[in-house]
Formats: structure tokens, sequence, C-alpha cells
């Protein structure tokens, strides 16, 4: 699938882009976050649902009730399985069949992602506590705002970075694939430092790649509209991943 495909046109230098207080890119970028926001309160809304409401929980979840009489996640009904994978097979078929992506067809499968992996979150509601989940989530917002700024505002060229922060994303999901197998402390602990590095310097790259992206399609407003669904895309699933990382690394759990 090519860049404009995944709703990116083919980069241009970043220099070209230093247009902080252009207003058209202030309006394409505040509809890119617009929609990051509405997503996040959709998928806390579902996870809150399917965590939380126990006709919907137990057919996604097997639970345990602990003496303390809280009760907690034991694992996975098939059902739930199939929901956890769903974005990913959405994803794989998606890149297949939307070959020319409008702003309506990639609008639904932003919605669609949104939906199925706040679903899924349910699983996180059932694990950590309420004011852990709280907390981790104010702080992923807070490092979210400031990496997306520094990602607007920064004059250096983030690609060949983007190109390594790559990279390393495809090394620490093999070593988790790894690691389901050996169950090693260690290696959990270094996939989670890691991936919060990883997505945090994917949020200023991606930030930027919006940015550069929008000054290639300047006159292209449907190319803008496709844009700015894989854009949220792209910005939503670094805050959930940045978010689950520091909630592994220090929510406390049930």
């Amino acid at each position: 699938m090519n860049d404009f495909n995944r709703g990116y046109a083919r980069s241009i230098p970043a220099d070209r882009a230093d247009m902080s207080v252009d207003a058209g890119l202030r309006s394409f970028m505040l509809g890119v976050y617009n929609k990051v926001a509405l997503g996040l309160v959709l998928s806390a809304a579902l996870a809150y649902l399917t965590g939380t409401f126990a006709p919907i929980r137990d057919l996604l979840y097997v639970t345990q009730v602990g003496a303390d009489g809280v009760t907690r996640a034991g694992g996975m009904t098939i059902l739930g399985m199939i929901v956890a994978f769903a974005p990913l097979g959405l994803m794989l078929i998606s890149g297949f069949a939307m070959r020319n992506p409008s702003p309506r067809s990639s609008g639904m499968l932003y919605w669609g992602l949104v939906s199925l992996i706040g679903a899924s979150l349910g699983l996180v509601v059932l694990m950590y506590t309420g004011a852990s989940i709280f907390q981790t989530f104010l702080i992923t917002a807070t490092a979210f705002g400031g990496l997306s700024l520094f990602g607007y505002t920064t004059k250096k060229d983030m690609t060949g970075f983007g190109s390594f922060l790559i990279m390393g994303l495809i090394g620490i999901v093999l070593a988790s694939l790894v690691n389901i197998f050996l169950k090693m402390p260690a290696i959990s602990m270094i996939v989670n430092v890691l991936g919060v590095f990883i997505f945090a310097g994917l949020i200023a790259y991606d930030t930027q790649r919006l940015k550069m992206t929008y000054y290639a399609l300047e006159n292209d407003h449907v190319g803008q509209g496709v844009a700015t669904n894989y854009g949220a895309l792209s910005l939503y699933l670094n805050f959930i991943n940045l978010f689950q990382f520091l909630l592994a690394l220090f929510g406390d759990r049930r």
C-alpha cells in the first residue's frame, strides 16, 4: 500500500512544513486531534462497559472473585479473543480492500477500530485499579500533548528517526511474541520500557508527518479528509500503546 493509501502523501522537506501559524494547517490538525479525543472517549466508555457490566463482561472474560470481594480477570473467552484480535484483522483486510480510500471509508475504518480496541480494553479495567488507570491516563495525555507539540514545532526532519522507531517497534513485537512462550519477567520489563520510548517518539514523528502531509495535499480536500482519519488513527494507536506500556510499568494491579 502506498503512502497516500495510508493517509499520508509523499514526504516533503521538514523546513517546507515549518509554517506553524498557517490557519489551514491549524484547522487540519484540530480535526485530527478532535477525532483522537472523541476516539479516546468512546474507547473509555466501551472499556468501562465491557469491564464492569456483568452480562457483557462475562461474554468476553473469565473472571474470578477474590477473598476481598474484588472481581479480577482470569482469562479471555473465545469471543473475547476474537474481539481482541479483530482490530489487527480489520487493519490487514483494509490494507488490501481499501486501495483508494475515501474520507467516508477511512472514517468508518477509524471508528470501527476505535470501537473494537475500546471493547477489548475491558481487560485493563479488570486488571488494574481505577485510580491507577486514571492517573496513568493523565500522565499519558500530558506526555502526548508535549510530544505532539514538539513534533508540530520542530524544524528538524524526523524521517530518519521515524524509520529507526519503526524498526524498534518490530523488535518489541517479536520479543513479545517470543516471551509468550518463555514468560520471562526481565524480557517483559525491557519490552515495556522500550515500548514507552518508541511510542513517545512515534507521537512526535507522526505529528510532523501529518504536518508535512497537509502541505503536500494543500489543494486536495478529498486527500486531506483521508489523511485526517488515518492521522487520527496513528496518533490514537500511539496514545493507547503508550498508555498500556506505562500502565504495565507503574500501574497498581487489583
